[in-house]
C-alpha cells in the first residue's frame, strides 16, 4: 500500500493569486469609499446570472475590507456564496479571510478532517475569488457608468 505524501503549501502560487485578485478588485472598485457598493449585473447575450456585489466595509490607509456576494436567480434556493476579502495596499495583495462566515483559514489542512477542508483550502478559496471577479469583469455591467451627476 502506497503512502500519500503530505500537501506542501505553494506560497508562490498563493501569492500570485492574491496579487492578481488585488488588481481585479482595484479595477472593479476604483475609488469606492467605505460604506459604498459596486453592483455588477451579470449577463450574456442570452442569460442573466444575477448581480455581483462588492461592498467596501472599511477603507484605511494600508488596508481595505470588501464583502463580496452575489444575488439573483437562485435566491432562496441555495446559500449564495459570500466572502470577506482584505486588500493590503502596501504589498498589493487581496486575501479571502472569511467564506460563508468561516474565518482564519490555514495554509494547509490534514485530510481528512472534521470540517472537510481540502488540504489546499486557502488557495482554492482565493482561486474561486479570482474566477468570480474575472466573471464580473467579463460579464458585468457597471451601473455607475449610467448615473448622471
Amino acid at each position: 500500500m502506497s503512502r500519500r505524501t503530505a500537501y506542501v503549501t505553494d506560497l508562490r502560487t498563493l501569492q500570485a493569486e492574491c496579487t492578481a485578485n488585488f488588481v481585479r478588485l482595484d479595477r472593479l472598485l476604483g475609488d469606492t469609499a467605505a460604506g459604498e457598493r459596486v453592483e455588477l449585473p451579470l449577463a450574456s447575450h442570452t442569460a442573466r446570472f444575477g448581480t455581483l456585489h462588492l461592498e467596501v466595509v472599511e477603507r484605511a490607509p494600508y488596508t481595505t475590507v470588501v464583502r463580496v456576494f452575489q444575488s439573483g436567480v437562485l435566491d432562496g434556493m441555495i446559500d449564495a456564496p459570500r466572502m470577506m476579502v482584505h486588500l493590503y495596499h502596501d504589498v498589493q495583495m487581496a486575501e479571502v479571510t472569511d467564506f460563508q462566515r468561516k474565518r482564519h483559514f490555514e495554509g494547509r489542512y490534514r485530510y481528512p478532517n472534521a470540517h472537510m477542508h481540502q488540504p489546499d483550502e486557502k488557495l482554492q478559496l482565493n482561486r474561486f475569488l479570482g474566477e468570480w471577479l474575472e466573471h464580473g469583469l467579463a460579464h458585468g455591467h457597471d451601473t455607475r457608468i449610467f448615473e448622471t451627476p
